[in-house]
């Protein structure tokens, strides 16, 4: 089920759980899981980047990880999330590398871009298009409106929890439509059952503010990989986001849905070497 176990990675107080796979010595990258899933989203993609000869570390993210679950959604700001991606770097040892992310990975991904670009060698974001073209589209498009009224909910603390926990996760695995195999949306919902998890996920969520629709240009060379079947996503940002990138810049539509490290991770991985040289 998983491509690797789990290691122990400290960062200041928190400790996460990371699976690491590849030769030592392989070109970096890291790999953001997003909402509702952990590092096990990447199974399927990881194989064929170790077999390209990278070195992949992909973490349970705050709030995922039980050793990096701190309380308050004070603690789940964006600018703390991009911290910790930056702290595993560091506890690798890498000066740069590569970073990809997925939905709520996707979104810490670019700020980490935006913010760390000096320390990214390169930018491959899933689903979620550049922050200031999505709030824009909050804003102004009807369609992207009606696409992301879940959120609204999904912040509302304790009864989003009651909600979703109920009739064992039965709203979370329908978020999934499908299109996540029964065993990986298994475990991805045993590690959110844990006590406190479902609320830490959802602190992501809770602790967005304005100003993340202000995220500067991105200075570092991109790619947006999305599935015209997004039921979360629609086109009209994805679209805008190379206005907001100053480099090299690639967009790659795929015929799927929101989910695609696990409905499509071949395709996934061939954006992720192409990007990165690797191929």
């Amino acid at each position: 089920m998983t491509f690797a176990e789990q290691t122990p990675v400290t960062v200041g107080d928190l400790t996460f759980d990371v699976r690491i796979d590849g030769p030592d010595d392989g070109v970096p990258v890291l790999l953001l899981h997003g909402f509702p899933e952990t590092s096990a989203s990447w199974t399927d993609v990881v194989p064929r980047l170790t077999d390209a000869g990278m070195r992949v570390v992909a973490p349970d993210q705050r709030g995922y990880s039980p050793g990096a679950r701190p309380e308050g959604v004070e603690h789940y700001a964006v600018d703390r999330l991009a911290a910790d991606v930056v702290g595993i770097a560091d506890a690798q040892g890498w000066d740069t590398f590569h970073l990809v992310g997925h939905d709520w990975g996707a979104a810490v991904a670019w700020y980490v871009a935006a913010h760390h670009g000096d320390r990214l060698r390169s930018l491959t974001a899933l689903s979620v298009p550049h922050l200031a073209a999505y709030n824009r589209a909050l804003r102004e498009d009807a369609d992207q409106q009606e696409r992301a009224a879940y959120i609204g909910f999904l912040r509302i603390e304790g009864k989003a929890e009651a909600l979703l926990m109920e009739d064992e996760f039965r709203r979370l695995r329908a978020m999934y439509g499908g299109d996540v195999p029964a065993e990986q949306v298994d475990d991805y919902l045993a590690r959110l059952g844990e006590p406190g998890a479902l609320t830490a996920a959802l602190s992501w969520y809770r602790a967005m503010t304005a100003e993340l629709g202000d995220l500067p240009v991105v200075r570092v060379p991109t790619t947006l990989v999305w599935g015209n079947g997004d039921l979360a996503i629609g086109r009209t940002p994805v679209e805008e986001s190379a206005q907001h990138v100053d480099a090299d810049y690639r967009f790659v539509e795929l015929d799927a849905s929101h989910w695609l490290p696990e409905q499509e991770p071949d395709a996934v991985a061939e954006a992720v070497l192409v990007r990165t040289g690797s191929v």
